[in-house]
């Protein structure tokens, strides 16, 4: 097969399934400008026939950011807000307060980077960004087609395909606070078979004490093509990470506004290793599809936590070993363009969790040394899920497109307790004579089993304006270290799934080449959620399912090209989020707006390409984050910020590009987490103006 036999192939974003989009021909859509999706049905669909809204981040978008973390890209989709904690760790908004629960699906070409027992919250540092060929952001609870986790949003990182061509790529780059990075590229086409490998590495110094991260991440892919209509898609990827880390490390009113470098946690650290290694089959007919891709993965983290010092000081090590795959077989039907996606998904993930208690010295305020005592968890743990799921859509008439889907997840943990059954109780020197629990379950087997219904209805009021409207339900099962690392939670077993229902509806508009807009409004209600109730004398903690919240908002994005070298476009969203059945430690904070959810999260960015830059922009960014309570009493706010950033490259030649960037450019003091700590308020401080500097090679 020619290289040009295999274009319509290669040229797509790296999508899941390279099949024409149904009723459409590449040359229409083309004329249309129209957008693809592949998230949603793991299948190329347009946006306009999706009842749901789905924010895409480009490949162009990501080689002209240069993020050097997730935050510096995510917030341009409109509702979403991603903190950073240290390194490229990172927590997450999507239309939920900023968090660390697990309410967030995070995939690999569709693959979920971690198994839903050992979720991770910081699960993007696990993934290339830099060098993705875009990012898929669906907002709300995932669709039929996706399990737990995806109550908040389903983030998808897409790989990039071989290239026609070969080609290869080098991008170095330097910043403040000891940053370097370089990005390595290349591959080519050689008949039936393209090859790509990109390889990031990163290390910085950090701008706080105690704060040096080091990142080796890289991908293989190979794309291999048959004249019979089937394709192979093989990617190996994997990051190693090391790095010191404040994480969310807050300081006091007092150092934050006069010794913002401390680190009240020097000692603390996290080493990451994760490898996902998947092979995806896919045999296409006239107007049928199989596909069937088996995967492999490991995860492995050693890490300190400084959030737990006061209540749970320790070391933790966790390793989990999957095996899965996903199966799907599609068929359309000539009467009303319809479409009928079956399909299950299986995964069984090994894994363990050792831990020791350690005694922690301080000096001042810093904790500058630690010793290893006692194990306080060693286990064993089995995750198994089998997923079954359909997926129709419709045109019972013309300009409607309807879909509808079901899955049903059944889970199973195969627990196995290393250490002596019961309750264990240490007094840490760090925690002031105070004593912490950990109770360790009797081996056992705990399984859950649910339903996930989506409703959805697309219109088509002109080629310029469509709209939807959906119903969609999602859960979030309890994770392995919800059950059987209890702390104090004698209850833990007991846990069942928090559950999700939304209603959303949308439109999209491109009533002029130059101008596009769309505007989402939604509602979500989450029960059965995680409240953990405290002691106040002894410090010991119980979790049940006894919350109940509500999530509603709109969402807005504009772009306009104003003149052929002037772009504007504006992300901005609007939203509460309430408790509104939450007690906790005897107290009624029912009716309280949440903690840590801002209403408004903002970000605009004008973009100028002069003739003079010879393809090259200038682009000034505005961030904008609301104010938020710090308490759940509603008490004390933090006020939030606006912060600018600035970016530029000149293409000196189709070659050679040379960039810059100024994060933070105004030096704007502001705080990346807030909170109220007993009733002392305490801010992590963000980054202050940091310049970056870099050169990109293409042969």
């Amino acid at each position: 097969m020619c290289k040009g036999c295999i274009k319509n192939w290669l040229l797509p974003i790296a999508s899941l399934t390279l099949i024409p989009v149904a009723g459409h021909t590449e040359e229409n859509l083309e004329e249309k400008g129209a957008v693809i999706t592949v998230t949603g049905t793991r299948e190329e669909t347009l946006q306009a026939e999706t009842a749901e809204t789905v924010g895409v981040i480009d490949q162009q978008d990501i080689d002209e950011t240069r993020p050097a973390h997730p935050s510096e890209i995510m917030d341009r989709v409109p509702g979403v807000h991603a903190t950073q904690t240290n390194g490229e760790g990172h927590m997450m908004a999507i239309r939920q307060p900023i968090t660390t629960k697990a309410v967030y699906l995070y995939l690999e070409d569709g693959i979920p980077t971690r198994s839903t027992g050992f979720f991770n919250h910081n699960a993007l540092y696990e993934v290339n960004i830099p060098q993705a060929s875009g990012i898929e952001i669906t907002k709300g609870p995932g669709t039929a087609l996706y399990g737990s986790d995806a109550i908040g949003g389903v983030v998808n990182v897409l790989t990039r395909p071989a290239p026609l061509e070969a080609e290869a790529d080098v991008s170095l780059e330097l910043g403040e606070y000891g940053w370097k990075r370089a990005l390595l590229s290349g591959g080519n086409t050689w008949g039936d078979d393209g090859v790509r490998a990109d390889l990031n590495l990163t290390h910085t110094d950090g701008w706080r004490d105690g704060t040096e991260y080091d990142r080796q991440s890289g991908t293989l892919r190979w794309d291999h093509f048959s004249d019979g209509g089937s394709s192979l898609k093989t990617i190996l990827s994997g990051s190693n990470i090391e790095q010191q880390t404040a994480g969310t490390s807050r300081l006091s009113e007092d150092d934050y506004n006069n010794n913002p470098t401390m680190n009240y946690y020097p000692i603390s650290y996290r080493n990451v290793k994760a490898i996902r290694l998947s092979s995806a089959y896919e045999k296409e007919t006239k107007n049928n599809l199989f596909s069937l891709t088996p995967y492999l993965r490991h995860n492995y983290m050693d890490y300190m936590p400084n959030w737990s010092f006061g209540y749970d000081p320790s070391v933790k090590e966790t390793e989990s070993n999957s095996f899965g795959a996903l199966a799907k077989y599609r068929i359309d039907f000539a009467p009303n363009r319809t479409r009928l996606i079956v399909g299950a998904d299986l995964d069984h993930t090994p894994g363990t969790r050792l831990e020791h208690s350690i005694d922690a010295t301080r000096t001042g305020s810093i904790y500058d040394s630690y010793t290893v005592t006692d194990v306080i968890y060693d286990y064993d743990v089995a995750y198994t899920a089998l997923s079954p799921y359909a997926h129709v859509e419709t045109t019972p008439a013309p300009k409607w497109r309807l879909t509808a889907g079901l899955r049903y997840d059944y889970f199973e943990y195969d627990y196995t307790n290393n250490i002596a059954d019961g309750l264990l109780q240490v007094t840490p020197s760090s925690m002031n004579g105070r004593t912490a629990s950990y109770n360790h379950p009797s081996d056992t087997t705990v399984n859950f089993s649910h339903l996930s219904p989506k409703l959805g209805a697309a219109y088509e009021f002109s080629e310029s304006l469509n709209g939807f409207v959906s119903y969609r339900h999602a859960f979030r099962a309890p994770s392995e270290s919800n059950l059987f690392r209890p702390g104090s939670n004698a209850e833990s077993l007991n846990l069942d799934a928090v559950k999700a229902n939304s209603y959303e509806v949308g439109i999209r508009a491109q009533p002029t080449k130059k101008i596009n807009y769309e505007v989402s409004v939604y509602t979500m209600r989450v029960d059965d959620d995680l409240v953990t109730y405290e002691d106040p004398v002894s410090g010991d903690r119980t979790t049940v399912n006894a919350g109940e919240t509500s999530h509603t908002g709109i969402e807005l994005g504009f772009g306009s090209q104003f003149i052929e070298t002037l772009r504007l476009d504006i992300s901005y969203s609007y939203a509460k989020h309430i408790y509104e059945n939450w007690v906790q430690s005897g107290t009624d904070f029912s009716g309280n707006e949440m903690v840590n959810a801002p209403r408004t999260i903002g970000n605009a960015r004008l973009a100028y390409r002069p003739g003079l830059l010879n393809g090259g922009r200038i682009e000034l960014e505005l961030v904008h984050l609301g104010s938020y309570w710090m308490d759940q009493a509603n008490t004390e706010k933090y006020g939030g910020y606006e912060t600018f950033n600035l970016r530029m490259n000149h293409q000196v030649t189709a070659e050679f590009n040379v960039y810059a960037r100024v994060m933070n450019l105004s030096d704007e003091k502001y705080a990346t987490a807030a909170t109220l700590n007993r009733g002392n308020p305490e801010f992590a401080p963000a980054m202050p103006r940091t310049f970056y500097a870099g050169i990109d090679l293409k042969f």
